[in-house]
Order: C-alpha cells, then structure tokens, then sequence
C-alpha cells in the first residue's frame, strides 16, 4: 500500500527537492512550501522510494493536501 506524504501548512510549493526514483528515509526534506514568507520543509514521516510526485513548483496546496506517494 502506498504511503502518502502530505503539506503540513497551507502555502504554495517553493522548491521540490525530489525526484521518483529517489529512496529517502523518514526525516529527508521532500519538498518546501512558502507560507506567509517563510520557507516551511516538508519532511517525509515514512522511509521508501518517492512513487510519484502530485504537485509542481509554484502550485498553491491546502494543509493535508497530498503532495507525493511512497512505495
């Protein structure tokens, strides 16, 4: 099943520091989100291969929306 990284904070993707393919442990920085002009990392909570990526840079996001998919 796949695990599901989500924003944390309301804002707009920054920079996405990934790519698929990528295998990242619990704790890797996967992308940030620019928040009230602060830059806010968003840490991966599980380990595994980035599976997909659902957002691009500049994209607004809502807190808890889906950003990538780990297998």
């Amino acid at each position: 099943m796949a695990k599901v990284i989500k924003a944390h904070i309301t804002g707009t993707v920054w920079k996405i520091e990934v790519k698929v393919g990528d295998k990242i442990e619990e704790g890797t920085v996967v992308a940030i989100l620019e928040s009230m002009k602060m830059e806010m990392p968003v840490e991966a909570e599980d380990e595994g291969e980035i599976a997909e990526i659902l957002i691009k840079e500049g994209q607004p996001v809502n807190e808890g929306a889906p950003l990538m998919t780990l297998k």
